[in-house]
């Protein structure tokens, strides 16, 4: 297919139980030109099998690429690689998008579009975070990340694929959280704009196993990310951006991580030496903001333990 408007790559490591369901709904797209660029990360069940056989069947242009395992950001970078579209959309291989996805995003005309997602967990959904602008311009986006007014995934997103390549911007395979965002956030500061639709097109499916405790503090390895991402901004001449990271995004980030460990029963003893080892106490300390938030902060700064005991009474009552 010449003209290929919209690359749409999706990862897949052993995901027999949801990849139909997932292709499923990339082929039923209500938008013409576009291809699919499947990449099997070493899988050992018969997800390949399952992904030969539904895109074998459909008239949509498509890739299936097989490769040794070597982990979900190397499997990005080479459907970017493989990709052929004007525009590049992420999806995982065990959510699903809408029929509309690909139209809600297209415009043709800005480097970036976002859509709306929500958060599917048994018969649960999560409450999607609406945008009152329609068209928000690239740094002031970015802006609204790095303060929280504004979270977002990166699969949310379509990027130019201009951008992504005349830049070199890879997924980070020494990571295994934060990745995606560094990603993301690296990406829109070459870019004009962003289109905003609040229609809620992908569901991001949480399955119970995905909550339990899998990769202990790599967790924490985000604030090394977001470190790095200063440097970038730095050397862009945004200074401010990167003023942001230091004195916003990383408290938020440590803050959010060590609550996070909190919840799901962590040591306390044991959270408190790891965030020692990294000089995250320092890290926290530069917090500049919401005077709320601050005064958290400063509570768990003064004395952990004491908020830690505070919080955990607070938690049971409410449990």
């Amino acid at each position: 297919m010449d003209n290929i408007k919209v690359s749409i790559i999706v990862p897949v490591y052993n995901s027999a139980e949801y990849i139909g369901s997932t292709l499923d709904s990339i082929l039923n797209q209500d938008f013409n030109s576009f291809e699919v660029i499947v990449v099997d990360d070493g899988s050992t069940d018969n997800s390949l099998e399952i992904i030969e056989k539904k895109l074998s069947k459909s008239t949509i242009s498509y890739k299936v690429i097989h490769q040794e395992n070597s982990g979900v950001s190397n499997a990005r970078n080479r459907g970017i690689e493989e990709s052929q579209g004007e525009y590049l959309v992420f999806v995982d291989s065990d959510d699903y998008i809408t029929g509309n996805h690909l139209s809600e995003l297209y415009n043709g005309e800005t480097d970036f579009s976002l859509i709306q997602f929500v958060k599917k967990e048994g018969e649960h959904l999560s409450t999607p975070n609406f945008i009152s602008k329609r068209l928000i311009s690239c740094n002031d986006f970015i802006k609204m990340e790095l303060n929280m007014e504004n979270p977002f995934n990166f699969w949310q997103l379509m990027y130019r694929a201009r951008i992504i390549n005349d830049n070199n911007i890879r997924f980070n395979p020494d990571y295994i959280y934060g990745e995606d965002i560094e990603f993301a956030l690296k990406a829109l500061s070459f870019g004009k704009e962003v289109a905003i639709s609040n229609e809620v097109t992908y569901y991001y499916i949480q399955h119970e196993e995905s909550a339990i405790k899998t990769s202990e503090y790599r967790r924490f390895e985000v604030v090394e990310i977001f470190e790095n991402l200063a440097g970038f901004y730095e050397k862009q001449g945004k200074g401010d951006l990167a003023d942001l990271i230091i004195t916003s995004r990383i408290p938020k980030a440590i803050f959010g991580n060590m609550n996070y460990f909190f919840y799901n029963d962590y040591d306390f003893e044991e959270v408190i030496s790891k965030m020692k080892e990294l000089d995250l106490f320092t890290k926290l300390s530069k917090y500049e903001g919401d005077s709320k938030f601050k005064f958290k902060i400063k509570s768990f700064l003064l004395n952990p333990k004491i908020y830690y005991k505070t919080w955990k009474k607070f938690k049971n009552s409410i449990d």
